[in-house]
């Protein structure tokens, strides 16, 4: 018990002092801050970042963050650099270096070529009198008083403060690029917002044999085999001339057969919902969301102009993923 309560102690001090190092970042945003989102909205190429140890693997995500929000930027490992994969770089990008010592050997090898190159160096370091920050265009200090590792050694503290830096330069670059949602669906085609961004009612409609279209003339025990032989939740109902007259629904076969009588035998026309609610098929999908939400309906006649092209179904939002 003695142990627990003395892990538990020790974990809420780690994170009592990242939680501090990330606090003391606040007041040294300024000046070179602005400098460093300026060089990144202005970047006519792409941002590179680079770095070794554990400041490099925060530098794979700061890249990622940047190239999922706008910014294009790919990530190139300082030793490997060094052999060759600096010529990534080209004068028109801009070069993010992460070295909490700033004295990191791979790192400070590439800086003269870096130089040469043309590009422009942004510094993330803890050591503002370091090699790369004499070599950097902007530096933006990360210094920690001290690391959450027990012998003040192991990244920690360091790599966190690192993380949070790198996400305010992110975020901040990608709202001053305009950066807004649906920038950000398209480049995220596979999520839940890319859906609901990016998906039009065409993607989505039944069309061909599960999307069985009926004349109004047609007998009730026709149509439910064709809705049945579609798998479908309606049929569509037109005049002679393929014109859209209404839609026969599970809802509107129940309500009838309360009512009695030779229901089968009846006309699709005479029992059948007049003036069903309707979509555009290059309208999105989360439209039609909010259609069968707000008419509680479970079906949607996809329809261009006065004629019927698809249908719709709630399950199919359902299965995209949607609900």
């Amino acid at each position: 018990m003695r142990r627990a309560a003395s892990g538990i102690a020790r974990a809420r001090g780690v994170l009592r002092i990242e939680a501090q190092a990330v606090s003391r970042l606040i007041p040294r945003i300024g000046r070179s801050f602005a400098r460093a989102v300026a060089l990144l909205v202005g970047c006519k190429g792409r941002v590179v970042v680079t770095g070794m140890g554990k400041a490099g693997i925060i530098g794979q995500k700061l890249s990622a963050t940047l190239s999922s929000t706008g910014t294009p930027s790919h990530w190139v490992h300082a030793a490997e650099a060094i052999h060759g994969d600096l010529g990534r770089v080209t004068r028109d990008d801009i070069v993010i270096a992460l070295s909490n010592s700033g004295e990191t050997e791979e790192l400070t090898r590439l800086l003269p070529v870096i130089k040469r190159i043309g590009a422009q160096l942004i510094a993330l370091t803890g050591n503002p009198r370091s090699s790369l920050a004499k070599h950097s265009d902007v530096v933006l200090d990360m210094g920690v008083t001290k690391e959450a590792c027990s012998l003040n050694l192991a990244p920690t503290s360091s790599t966190t403060a690192m993380l949070a830096m790198g996400d305010a330069l992110a975020v901040v670059v990608a709202e001053q690029r305009g950066f807004k949602e649906r920038d950000f669906a398209l480049l995220h085609p596979g999520g839940q917002l890319g859906r609901r961004l990016l998906l039009r009612v065409r993607d989505l409609m039944r069309t061909g044999t599960a999307n069985p279209i009926v004349r109004e003339t047609a007998r009730v025990n026709a149509v439910l085999l064709a809705v049945t032989k579609a798998r479908a939740g309606s049929a569509t109902v037109v005049d002679e001339r393929g014109r859209l007259l209404g839609i026969f629904t599970d809802g509107d076969l129940r309500r009838h057969l309360r009512n009695g009588g030779n229901l089968a035998q009846q006309r699709v026309g005479e029992v059948m919902t007049r003036h069903p609610k309707t979509i555009g098929a290059d309208h999105l999908a989360a439209e039609a969301l909010q259609i069968l939400r707000e008419q509680r309906i479970d079906e949607l006649v996809v329809v261009d102009g006065q004629r019927p092209v698809g249908l719709l179904d709630v399950q199919d939002l359902l299965k995209a993923g949607f609900v």
